[in-house]
């Protein structure tokens, strides 16, 4: 049987999600720098105040947590509808995925590149999620040349 928790203790776990320097934007931030990638941190001089702005080559990278962020929709909001509070949930992670759609298509069109990595590839796949960062630096800076 699934551990039950009071309205008290699911509160308290909520108010201690953090919306800055979380566990995945420090492991990411942290494999950049040491490649010699500089950033800014919630740059919030664009839309969507992405976690991590590679400014000179105008790309975005958001670090999204899965269940914030609605990964495995369909999946999630049938598993939600069954749980307590299912209304709320699926409300304000369906808002969170058209909220992220609309800034994605408001940062193509000021012409930055944006780069979303799920949590749990960003703990497992760090390199990953940095080569691909890379070569959008590579691409931008091939842009730049022409």
């Amino acid at each position: 049987m699934p551990d039950v928790l009071t309205k008290e203790q699911r509160h308290r776990n909520m108010s201690n999600i953090k919306s800055k320097n979380t566990k995945i934007e420090l492991i990411l931030r942290k494999a950049l720098w040491s490649r010699g990638i500089r950033y800014r941190k919630n740059y919030d001089a664009i839309p969507g105040k992405p976690d991590i702005a590679i400014t000179k080559y105008m790309i975005a990278v958001f670090c999204d947590s899965e269940f914030f962020h609605g990964k495995d929709w369909g999946i999630l909001e049938q598993r939600l509808l069954k749980g307590d509070n299912g209304a709320f949930w699926t409300n304000k992670i369906s808002k969170n995925i058209a909220r992220d759609n609309e800034v994605n298509k408001q940062l193509y069109v000021m012409g930055w590149k944006v780069l979303r990595f799920w949590g749990e590839d960003i703990k497992k796949h760090t390199e990953d999620c940095v080569k691909t960062i890379e070569e959008a630096i590579f691409e931008a800076k091939i842009r730049e040349e022409l």
